[in-house]
């Protein structure tokens, strides 16, 4: 366990130094672990909450969520990941989906690392509601079925379109991952109450307890402490690892 927390503490404190709270790499470290597949999301949402609701909280006081639009997109990613949560899911599926999720974002991550400049101020962008509406439902679903907030995957497309300037988008992605979260744990725990653990979810404590250090470690440094293309790049580099190990598993059978 004494690892696995502070695996978890790297990876709040990195995840939360970009905007996000690091639920896909939660999510494969306890897949590699070995925990049982029925408790994984559960804690991995857990986690999830702690550190995005510090992220909303640093955000918001920051005025970061003015003129972004995020309405739309929260409208629908809740219920979509409520619905995410209650689809049951094998642990090969889980492994192959999280793996490739996880590959693509490690990519991309580390690309915006080279190429990224400072932060600019992004003109009025025209933000088609239908759009908004497509995103929250869409990486919502896939998010509560694989147990993490999706902010990961939301960012790159509000990048695309240049939804917002760099600062906003993380700060939606913080939003979005909290308020995913909640619902799909919701759904998680209503698909599960019957047989899952929660004894043994409880003992997981130390987790937690890793996760809100490192988060509020990794706010202070996207406040200043490390340069933000280093950060991208180290936490791409932790993601690619991740998904490596995963989709190695996956094909040789074992962990």
């Amino acid at each position: 366990m004494t690892w696995l927390a502070l695996m978890f503490a790297l990876t709040a404190l990195l995840y939360a130094s970009v905007g996000f709270a690091g639920g896909s790499t939660y999510t494969a470290l306890l897949v590699l672990q070995g925990t049982d597949v029925s408790l994984v999301p559960v804690l991995s949402l857990v986690c999830n909450i702690a550190v995005s609701a510090g992220s909303v909280w640093h955000f918001a006081r920051k005025g970061l969520y003015r003129d972004t639009g995020i309405g739309p997109i929260l409208l629908t990613s809740a219920p979509a990941a409520f619905l995410g949560g209650l689809t049951p899911v094998s642990e090969p599926v889980l492994i192959g989906l999280l793996g490739g999720l996880l590959l693509l974002a490690g990519f991309k991550l580390g690309h915006e690392a080279l190429v990224q400049s400072r932060d600019a101020v992004v003109p009025a962008p025209s933000r088609p509601q239908s759009l908004a509406l497509i995103f929250g439902a869409g990486v919502g679903y896939v998010s509560g079925i694989v147990g993490i907030g999706g902010g990961i995957f939301l960012a790159p497309l509000l990048h695309f379109f240049r939804w917002a300037s760099a600062r906003q988008i993380a700060a939606i992605a913080s939003a979005y991952i909290a308020v995913n979260s909640i619902a799909a744990l919701a759904g998680k725990a209503l698909a599960l109450n019957a047989t899952l653990d929660w004894n043994e979810a409880g003992s997981h404590w130390p987790l937690l307890a890793a996760v809100l250090a490192g988060g509020f470690i990794g706010r202070r440094m996207a406040s200043g402490w490390l340069n933000e293309r280093l950060i991208k790049g180290l936490t791409a580099a932790l993601i690619l690892f991740v998904a490596g190990r995963l989709l190695l598993a996956l094909t040789t059978g074992g962990r």
